[in-house]
């Protein structure tokens, strides 16, 4: 395994949401046209978000 690897945090945990079939929908169907996943993307939000507001 190369030490980049090594060094990427485990995914061990899950997160359920609820949201509305059409908009889970777009966001898929989005995703899909930036060529990237809703879970990567959903991942970049909480990680933005805890560096804009871990802090306070």
């Amino acid at each position: 395994m190369s030490e980049k690897n090594n060094k990427k945090k485990k995914k061990n945990s899950q997160m359920i949401i609820r949201i509305n079939d059409e908009e889970r929908a777009q966001f898929i169907a989005l995703c899909e046209d930036l060529d990237t996943s809703a879970a990567r993307e959903v991942r970049h939000f909480i990680r933005e978000f805890i560096a804009k507001h871990g802090d306070q």
